[in-house]
């Protein structure tokens, strides 16, 4: 590894301190799920082909909810045919290691974090997990895991009579919709671990950003807050981003260009001697 690397890793496990892993789509690509922002994010419903950013909305549900959901379902389908890799591995060895000292933060709403074996009271999904459905209504805060009766779907099948049935509240009987921040919601403590992950970060002496591109809000404020404070930030990604700026920019921060599946592995295991 890298010397600079070497010594902010060091410098942390002198500190006997708490560690942060923020992740996003890039550690799930290299597991075979597609971001979706690209050709299979496109939806057609009739003759119009939606972009990502309108058919995850709360508008477009209101409007067209069987459609959305055929989407989602869709998107189910691939992330359950998808299994954890190296990276997704390396990162529950970390929680083991340092256990309340360790705290997990994804954006990925796919749940091979927690089928890699993170636990789920230390991983704050904080786009939420597309395996879980709640009233649309919010009729009550429940978060119930999405029917087993729904089988997997392909990109054509639409929703059944029989599956519109499932996927409504066991409370109220209104239609359920995805545990999933739309681009056109916000975050809250509530569904989506805000004030939580700002006060993990107030007190993260490293911070390991893995695969995000540092579009959304929060991941930002969580960087941004370990810095200010002096922590140590690492950025794992392929691509140069606003994380691996920051990285460069501070004196104990680290820019590493390789896959996570890759440098993870090293890093564990540099940790854990």
């Amino acid at each position: 590894m890298d010397a600079k690397l070497i010594t902010a890793l060091e410098h942390f496990k002198k500190s006997e301190g708490n560690i942060t892993v923020l992740t996003g789509a890039g550690i799930s690509s290299e597991s075979g799920i597609p971001t979706f922002r690209g050709k299979d994010g496109y939806w057609t419903v009739g003759s119009k082909e939606y972009h990502p950013e309108e058919m995850a909305t709360f508008r477009m549900f209101k409007m067209k909810p069987y459609e959305v959901w055929q989407w989602y379902l869709y998107r189910k389908t691939v992330c359950a045919q998808a299994e954890p890799n190296l990276g997704h591995l390396a990162i529950v060895e970390l929680e083991k290691v340092f256990q309340d000292r360790f705290v997990l933060i994804t954006q990925n709403v796919d749940g091979l974090h927690l089928r890699a074996g993170n636990s789920p009271d230390r991983t704050y999904q904080i786009h939420g997990n597309l395996n879980f459905m709640r009233c649309s209504d919010e009729c009550s805060d429940l978060i119930v895991p999405l029917p087993n009766k729904i089988p997997f779907k392909d990109k054509t099948a639409p929703i059944t009579e029989t599956e519109k049935k499932l996927l409504t509240c066991s409370q109220c009987g209104a239609i359920a919709r995805p545990h999933v921040l739309w681009f056109d919601e916000c975050y809250d403590e509530k569904f989506f671990r805000f004030y939580s992950s700002l006060r993990k970060a107030e007190k993260t002496d490293l911070l390991l950003v893995v695969g995000t591109s540092g579009a959304t809000n929060l991941p930002m404020q969580v960087g941004v807050t370990v810095v200010h404070r002096g922590g140590a930030l690492i950025d794992i990604n392929p691509e140069p981003n606003p994380f691996s700026q920051m990285a460069i920019s501070v004196t104990n921060g680290y820019y590493c260009s390789e896959k996570s599946s890759e440098a993870l592995p090293q890093i564990v295991k540099f940790l854990k001697k």
